[in-house]
């Protein structure tokens, strides 16, 4: 099973926001890579962000970011090692607590979501940091301790962004950080390539195209990349390894540490009876009073078992197949050509053969048509995000007991920078899996640029067409930020 470790995630407010700002700053110059999560305060129509027409989905999605706002930011920097074993990481992790100046709406739903999940409205309001959305208003971007000046850092480190289920995400810290959303999607990806040179990469597309887990929802992800990683340690044969380090906060410092604990996983003789819905999606319509296990551990563990149960089963079915042929060549042996004996497979192998061969792409499809009668699933909601409750659906992640609905939610579970984190370790994880890759590569050449796009067989390409230009805000913003046009 995963070995446990702890993680510290720092808590950044609006009290020690400039105290913790060079550190800040530091992390995101060093970092090999920057895995960002938002919790935001709603996202409006859930049936438009999954218009068929991603035209339309990204009309959508600028009406939400320019009415909610980001209520909280996860950071998660890291640093791959050239001196130490192969994929160490030092890895930091901020939480910060934000508060919009302006007017935004926040959804019944969403508050109700984090606040399950442990999200302190009263802290948000008393102690966020301020910001201002859309386009410049009087000050800088490029100097001071604020936000968007952080953002800036983010651009000026040119390293690579890692998102899980990330459209909704990079097109609210657009808005809120950066400038005022373009009307055009084209002219929106335009912008976003010459904003991150380095790279987009999005961890749910990476987990169903690259990893083809199963189910790609965070917490799900986060854990099986964890599991995997933890048996090619243990075994040392082949495979991806990724070792992890943390700064060990002292002094002041470790007063704004909240350190999360990362536990070992279900036990493997756990027996309990799993909610199918939260299985497949990490999310489930009954919340906290589902009677069913909503444990992701055990959930990972039974989908592990059934692959191996299907291994053994279809190796059966070879063995009897060429049994039965051997047996067949020996009666139909000198028998004429239009005579041979017809062999008919049963129902149950006939579907068992198009089913494995199939079973990738049936679950993508499946998952997919679900999420849309889901209505949230693949959301940045991915549920990932949580963002909202419903759309919610594919990553509430949340630490839960096995046959405790209680538990389901436990106190402050669910929190951006956290979620940062899972995301930058599934990355971290995938990176070990590229062949033949080079030293200090990093990245999957496969997936940068392809943001994940719910109900869809492709993704969305972050690339600057030759029939797009750039949006002025953001040809103003480049300026500012390099000092020269791009």
């Amino acid at each position: 099973m995963a070995s446990a470790f702890v993680v510290p995630v720092i808590d950044v407010q609006n009290g020690n926001f400039k105290e913790l700002w060079p550190a800040m700053v530091v992390a995101l110059k060093t970092a090999s890579f920057v895995a960002v999560d938002t919790e935001l305060s709603g996202l409006g129509n859930r049936t438009s962000l999954l218009a068929e027409s991603i035209e339309d989905r990204y009309k959508a999605i600028c009406h939400a970011a320019r009415s909610r706002s980001i209520l909280s930011l996860g950071i998660a920097c890291y640093k791959k090692f050239s001196d130490k074993a192969a994929d160490t990481h030092l890895v930091q992790v901020y939480n910060l607590t934000l508060l919009c100046s302006e007017e935004y709406i926040i959804e019944p739903q969403s508050v109700q979501f984090l606040v399950q999940h442990g999200f302190d409205f009263n802290k948000q309001y008393a102690e966020g940091i301020p910001y201002h959305k859309g386009n410049n208003k009087g000050g800088s971007d490029n100097q001071g301790v604020h936000i968007r000046a952080l953002f800036t850092e983010l651009l000026r480190a040119r390293k690579p962004l890692v998102l899980h289920n990330g459209l909704i995400d990079i097109a609210f810290l657009y808005q809120n950080f950066y400038a005022q959303l373009p009307d055009r999607l084209a002219t929106f990806t335009a912008d976003l390539s010459e904003m991150f040179p380095a790279g987009i990469f999005d961890t749910k597309y990476i987990t169903e195209f690259d990893l083809r887990y199963s189910a790609s929802y965070l917490e799900y992800a986060y854990k099986k990349c964890k599991l995997d990683n933890s048996r090619n340690v243990a075994s040392g044969e082949a495979g991806g390894r990724v070792y992890l380090e943390f700064c060990q906060y002292v002094g002041t410092m470790s007063r704004y540490v909240d350190y999360r604990f990362c536990p070992t996983g279900a036990p493997l003789a756990a027996q309990a009876d799993i909610c199918q819905p939260f299985s497949s999606f990490g999310w489930c319509s009954k919340g906290t009073k589902c009677p069913l296990s909503h444990d992701t551990d055990l959930i990972i563990l039974q989908d592990d078992n059934s692959k191996e149960d299907k291994k053994k089963k279809r190796k059966r079915q070879k063995k009897k197949k060429r049994d039965q042929e051997q047996k067949d060549c020996s009666i139909s042996e000198g028998a004429p050509q239009n005579k041979m004996p017809h062999l008919e497979l049963t129902p149950e192998d006939g579907q068992q053969g198009a089913t494995e061969g199939c079973l990738e792409g049936a679950n993508l499809i499946d998952g997919n048509r679900n999420a849309q009668l889901h209505e949230g699933e693949n959301l940045k909601t991915e549920s990932e995000e949580n963002k909202i409750c419903e759309d919610n659906a594919e990553s509430t992640k949340t630490e839960t007991t096995t046959g405790r609905s209680e538990n389901k939610a436990e106190s402050g579970t669910h929190r951006a920078g956290f979620d940062a984190f899972m995301t930058g370790y599934i990355f971290a994880y995938s990176c070990t899996l590229v062949k033949e890759r080079e030293a200090n590569m990093i990245g999957l050449p496969n997936s940068i640029n392809k943001v994940y796009l719910s109900g869809k067989a492709a993704p969305l390409n972050i690339v600057k067409s030759t029939f797009s230009k750039s949006s002025k805000a953001h040809v103003q913003k480049m300026e500012m930020v390099w000092g020269s046009k791009q």
